[in-house]
């Protein structure tokens, strides 16, 4: 799949979030139900094109139609991945009190143990799903997906009368009847910031002006987010295309194929997600005295910090490529097999998988607890646009960039002969964006106040 048709489905995706994030009047369990259903028939449809592949009526198989089933497919499931990435997440937190101070000590933990589970289903999908596709059957390996959502679905829907589940007349009391535990659903110090939307006091209840406050302050902390957006589409791409051009044999007979080199950054997840929730977390909170051992804030930004170290290190590995490349004559051999140690690599899909164990968890733990209440699932599909919109940006940035550097016949620094290109300069180029991220964002953390639920 190309590069811009895995950016458009991810944008699917992305748009779908936030569209079912923002119209969950059916209730989560709904969505979450019916999320489900769509995966599933999406992995059903997406093997009609390799079960007629089989066929002896092969040739009476019209490939354009293959084609067709097969995108609609893709994107039924990215439907159903909207509404599931998002109320999965919102529906499981709420199943901790936040005002129980040990629940939500506990609802902390959910989210790094719900990112440990999503990474490991990842990890299987790299090892086990990636092999059967590729050696066994294409049917066989969106069936195993297929009979997985099929075997969730029914023990989600076994559980359905244990669960907590929230209603919206609570919200319209806290509108009509405020209390002290409503006004401390939001910042304590909302009311000093945009002023000037207090003037919709005058068609709306303090309340809900409030609650647009809330909102408003956290649009400069995802905007702020959206580099580390960027970087997180580069592992899948171009660490990927750099591993291809190393030497990736293991014994003379056997290769190690370059996609598999993202597994280390779902095994540095799986490793570093217990030592960060047993053994972190309990040493910062004897300092801190925070439930959370530190602010969500300070965990997002050691995560974009931890990003910047795994880009300066991706582009320190790819100047030593391109000279190792230099040295040996093999600038003009696009085909070549530079060599150098594929293992280099493993750094920088390390770093980047404990910054992952920082960032993506904190943006989570954040989109979550600081909006307002019935807008959880809303804030949840915000921390998902990050990765999303920040696919986008990459696509537009590797487009700019491949214009403007590939001017009076020059190879730009993308080139197809990776040994002539300057992947290099880009990563350093996202390197410093992720330096001004980081510093925008400890500048406002700094003066940015949490809700305290008590």
């Amino acid at each position: 799949m190309s590069m811009a048709t895995a950016d458009t489905e991810t944008g699917t995706t992305v748009s779908n979030d936030i569209v079912q994030g923002s119209v969950d009047f059916r209730g989560k369990p709904s969505v979450r139900s019916a999320s489900g259903g769509w995966r599933s028939s999406g992995f059903t449809i997406a093997t009609i094109p390799d079960l007629c592949a089989d066929q002896e009526t092969h040739d009476s198989c019209v490939s354009q139609v293959k084609i067709v089933v097969f995108f609609c497919a893709l994107y039924l499931i990215a439907l159903g991945e909207g509404g599931f990435k998002v109320c999965l997440r919102t529906f499981g937190a709420d199943q901790f009190d936040e005002h129980d101070p040990e629940e939500s000590k506990a609802k902390s933990t959910y989210f790094n143990w719900l990112y440990f589970a999503i990474s490991t289903g990842i990890f299987t999908t790299r090892l086990v799903i990636n092999y059967v596709q590729e050696n066994l059957s294409w049917a066989l390996g969106y069936g195993i997906p297929w009979l997985s959502m099929m075997l969730a679905l029914f023990l989600f829907l076994l559980g359905i009368k244990t669960y907590r589940f929230s209603t919206g007349g609570e919200a319209k009391n806290r509108r009509q009847t405020p209390s002290e535990e409503t006004c401390l659903l939001l910042p304590d110090e909302s009311s000093n910031k945009y002023r000037f939307l207090n003037r919709a006091i005058i068609s709306c209840d303090s309340y809900e002006v409030e609650e647009a406050k809330a909102v408003l302050s956290l649009i400069p902390i995802w905007i702020c987010s959206l580099v580390f957006g960027i970087v997180y589409g580069q592992s899948p791409t171009f660490f990927t295309k750099q591993g291809s051009t190393m030497d990736r044999s293991i014994t003379p007979t056997l290769l190690v194929p370059a996609a598999t080199l993202q597994c280390f950054i779902s095994l540095a997840i799986l490793f570093f997600i217990p030592i960060y929730d047993r053994l972190f977390v309990p040493i910062a909170r004897s300092f801190t005295h925070k439930p959370a051992g530190i602010t969500t804030l300070q965990r997002i930004s050691t995560g974009i910090f931890l990003s910047i170290i795994s880009m300066v290190t991706a582009a320190l590995v790819e100047m030593k490529r391109l000279k190792t490349a230099r040295d040996h004559g093999m600038l003009d051999s696009p085909e070549a097999i530079v060599p150098m140690s594929v293992c280099w690599l493993i750094p920088q899909y390390v770093l980047f998988g404990v910054s992952d164990v920082f960032t993506m968890v904190g943006l989570q733990e954040f989109f979550y607890g600081q909006i307002p209440v019935e807008l959880r699932s809303m804030g949840l599909a915000l921390y998902l646009s990050v990765i999303g919109i920040g696919n986008f940006l990459s696509s537009f940035m590797v487009s700019a960039i491949e214009i403007a550097t590939s001017q009076s016949g020059q190879a730009s620094w993308f080139d197809n002969n990776l040994n002539q290109a300057h992947l290099d300069y880009f990563y350093w180029l996202l390197a410093c964006l992720s330096s001004i991220s980081f510093v925008c964002l400890v500048h406002l953390a700094k003066s940015y106040v949490y809700k305290s639920p008590k």
